[in-house]
C-alpha cells in the first residue's frame, strides 16, 4: 500500500490511499425520483490490486486565514506543491461528508498527450477529498473542484466523478490540457430526476446543451451553478481546445466530450461500458439493443443521429448517459448491481472452461492474453477480486444532515463483502477498518480487509460450494442492518431534538458497533468455512449421541461434476482409464 499526504502548515493530515488505477472502478448513480425510498444513491467499487481497503476520516475544522497545504500525488507520492486551506472544513468519513455530499470516481485515461501536466498541483484524489471537506452540496463540490484545477492545474489522467447530495446526482468528466497549458477541460451534467446513470472507466458524456445562461453555463458563470435550473456546466474552452488540437471540426452542437477526449474502442466497450450495460439491463427493458456495443462492436456510421455528417468519426451506437428505470431502485438493488458477474448473458464467466470445475466467475490477470499470435480477453465484470473498498452512499433529504447520510461501506470483492452502515456524522473510525491497521504487505489479525480477503479467496477455490454459505451470512447481516435503520434513525432524531452532539455520539457508537459485529462474524465464518470445506471435503456437524465419547462429522466427497469429468477424459483419452472395469 502507498501512503500519501496533504499537509497544512498548521496541522498534518495523512492520507493512506491505494491507487485505483485505470480500467479499475465502477460507479452507479440513482436519483431521488428513481429510488424506492426517495434517497439519492451513488455506488463505488474502488478496484486496484494495490489498494488496501480502510475507512478514511477527516475531522471538521476551522483554519486560520493564510493556512497553506502541501499536496502530494496519490499515485506516486510525489510532492506537487501548496494550495490554500479553506477556512472551514467538514467531517468526512470514507467518501461522504456530514452534509450528505458523496463523491466516487472511475479513471478513463483519455488521449495520451493529455495524461500528464507536470506543473499542476492538484490530482484527482486531492480533488475528491478536498471537495468533500469543503462542500455543502453537489453543486458546491463541482464549483470547488473545477475552481481548484483552474487555479492549480490538474495532474491526473481523465476522470469521471460521481457527485451527489440529498437532492441531486451529477457526473463530472475531466481531463487535463497536457504539458503545455495549465488546467483542464471538463463537462458536468445533472442526472435528471427519476433516472439512473453509471460510468466504469470510460468517459460517457457525449453531446450536451450549449450555454444559454439559464440551464447550461460555462465556467466563467460558475457562480450561477446554484440556480436550480442549471443542469449542465462546462469549461469555457472544452470545444475550442479540441479544435485547437485538431481533434474536432464541424458544428459546436455535434461536439461530444467522450468521443473527442476519450474515443471508445473495443476494449473500452468490452471492459468498461459493459459494466454500465449490466446495471442498465437490470432496471430497464430494451437494453438488448446495446448488447453488441457492450461486447465491443463499436459502430461509426457516416451520419450522426441528427443527420449531420460524422466528420469526426464518432461512435454512433453508444448507450445513453442515463435511463429511466422500469421500477424504483432499492438499496438492496444497488448492492446487487455491485455484485454482478455478467450472470444471465453469454459472457457469464461461471459458464465457460475458464471457470474450472467449481464455476468460479473470476479470471486472474492480465485481462488480455495471446495464443498462436492472436489476442484474447478475459471479461471484466463489475464484481472483481481486486476491490479495495466498496460503498453505496445514501443521502436522505427528509432527515437532518447529521442523520440522513449513510455510507454503506465494505472491503474487498463486492460479491463477498458486507455493506455496513456508517453514518456520515461518524467521527471515530471503527478499529477493524481504521487507517493504519495493517497494509497491503503488513498482516493484522484485527484487520477487516484481511479477514474478508481470507474468506473470499478461500471461496475462489470451490466457488459453487463455498460462496452460497458466504451469501447466507452476508444477507443475514445486511438485512438486519437495513431493517434496523428506521429504529436507529428514530432514536437519533429524538436525541438530535434535545442535543445534536448526543445524536452524533449515538450514531458514531452505532456505526462502530456494527463494524465490530461484522468483523467478528466474518472471523467466525472463516473458521467455520475452513473446517467444513478443508481438503476438498464437505463436513457437516452431527449432534452428540448417547454412549459415544465423540461423534465424527458427516463426510461427503462429491468430487467434480459430470461435465468436468467429461472434459478430463476428452483431454487425457485412456490415460486414466481403469482397464479392469467396464
Amino acid at each position: 500500500m502507498k501512503k500519501y499526504f496533504i499537509t497544512p502548515l498548521l496541522a498534518l493530515v495523512t492520507f493512506f490511499i491505494g491507487s485505483p488505477n485505470a480500467s479499475a472502478c465502477t460507479n452507479f448513480l440513482v436519483t431521488k425520483g428513481a429510488s424506492a425510498d426517495g434517497s439519492v444513491m451513488i455506488s463505488y467499487n474502488a478496484d486496484s490490486h494495490l489498494l488496501y481497503g480502510e475507512l478514511y476520516h477527516w475531522a471538521a475544522g476551522i483554519w486560520p486565514k493564510g493556512t497553506m497545504m502541501d499536496v502530494y500525488d496519490w499515485d506516486s507520492g510525489k510532492y506537487l506543491g501548496k494550495i490554500e486551506q479553506a477556512h472551514q472544513t467538514y467531517n468526512v468519513i470514507g467518501n461522504m461528508n456530514e452534509n450528505q455530499v458523496a463523491i466516487g470516481e472511475t479513471t478513463f485515461g483519455g488521449r495520451p498527450s493529455l495524461q500528464e501536466q507536470p506543473s499542476a498541483v492538484v490530482d484527482y484524489g486531492s480533488l475528491i477529498y478536498l471537495a468533500l471537506q469543503r462542500s455543502k452540496s453537489a453543486r458546491d463540490a463541482i464549483k470547488i473542484m473545477t475552481s481548484l484545477v483552474a487555479q492549480y492545474g490538474y495532474y491526473s489522467e481523465g476522470e469521471s466523478f460521481s457527485i451527489s447530495d440529498k437532492d441531486e446526482a451529477w457526473i463530472l468528466e475531466m481531463i487535463s490540457k497536457g504539458k503545455d497549458q495549465l488546467g483542464a477541460v471538463w463537462v458536468a451534467r445533472r442526472i435528471p430526476d427519476g433516472y439512473v446513470s453509471g460510468h466504469a472507466n470510460q468517459a460517457r458524456i457525449t453531446t450536451f446543451p450549449l450555454a444559454n445562461g439559464k440551464t447550461s453555463i460555462t465556467f466563467k458563470d460558475i457562480d450561477k451553478i446554484y440556480n436550480k435550473d442549471v443542469n449542465t456546466v462546462y469549461s469555457d474552452d472544452v470545444i475550442s481546445f479540441a479544435r485547437q488540437m485538431g481533434w474536432f471540426k464541424g458544428s459546436d452542437k455535434d461536439f461530444s466530450f467522450s468521443d473527442t477526449y476519450a474515443p471508445v474502442d473495443f476494449e473500452a466497450a468490452r471492459f468498461c461500458e459493459i459494466r454500465v450495460w449490466a446495471m442498465f439491463n437490470e432496471v430497464k427493458s430494451g437494453m438488448k439493443e446495446y448488447w453488441d456495443y457492450a461486447k465491443g462492436d463499436v459502430k461509426h456510421a457516416k451520419k450522426l443521429a441528427d443527420g449531420d455528417e460524422n466528420v469526426n468519426n464518432y461512435a454512433t451506437n453508444r448507450m445513453p448517459l442515463w435511463v429511466k428505470p422500469d421500477k424504483k431502485v432499492t438499496l438492496q438493488d444497488m448492492m446487487h448491481f455491485m455484485r454482478n458477474h455478467l450472470e444471465g448473458t453469454e459472457l457469464d464467466m461461471s459458464q465457460d472452461i475458464g471457470a474450472g470445475p467449481f464455476h468460479c466467475p473470476y479470471r486472474w490477470r492480465p485481462l488480455t492474453w495471446k495464443v498462436n499470435g492472436k489476442e484474447y480477453v478475459n471479461e471484466r465484470a463489475t464484481a472483481t477480486q481486486q476491490t479495495g473498498f466498496t460503498f453505496i452512499a445514501q443521502s436522505r433529504s427528509w432527515l437532518p444532515d447529521a442523520i440522513g447520510g449513510i455510507i454503506w461501506w465494505g472491503v474487498d470483492d463486492a460479491s463477498g463483502t458486507v455493506y455496513m452502515p456508517i453514518y456520515a456524522c461518524t467521527n471515530v473510525v471503527p478499529e477493524n477498518f481504521k487507517v493504519g491497521n495493517g497494509s497491503m504487505m503488513e498482516w493484522s489479525d484485527t484487520s477487516g480487509f484481511w479477514i474478508f480477503n481470507q474468506v473470499e479467496n478461500f471461496a475462489y477455490t470451490a466457488w459453487d460450494r463455498i460462496h452460497p454459505d458466504i451469501e447466507k451470512a452476508q444477507n443475514k447481516l445486511e438485512n438486519e442492518f437495513i431493517e434496523f435503520t428506521p429504529a436507529v434513525d428514530a432514536g437519533a432524531q429524538k436525541l438530535y431534538a434535545e442535543n445534536p452532539k448526543m445524536a452524533v455520539d449515538y450514531l458514531t457508537q452505532y456505526s462502530n458497533d456494527m463494524a465490530s459485529k461484522t468483523f467478528k462474524t466474518w472471523k467466525n465464518l472463516y473458521h467455520y468455512l475452513f473446517m467444513r470445506y478443508m481438503d476438498g471435503n464437505i463436513k457437516t456437524a452431527v449432534p452428540p449421541q448417547e454412549g459415544y465419547k465423540y461423534v465424527n462429522p458427516k463426510l461427503e466427497q462429491p468430487g467434480y461434476d459430470s461435465t468436468y469429468y467429461q472434459t478430463v477424459v476428452k483431454q487425457t483419452g485412456d490415460k486414466l482409464l481403469d482397464r479392469e472395469k467396464k
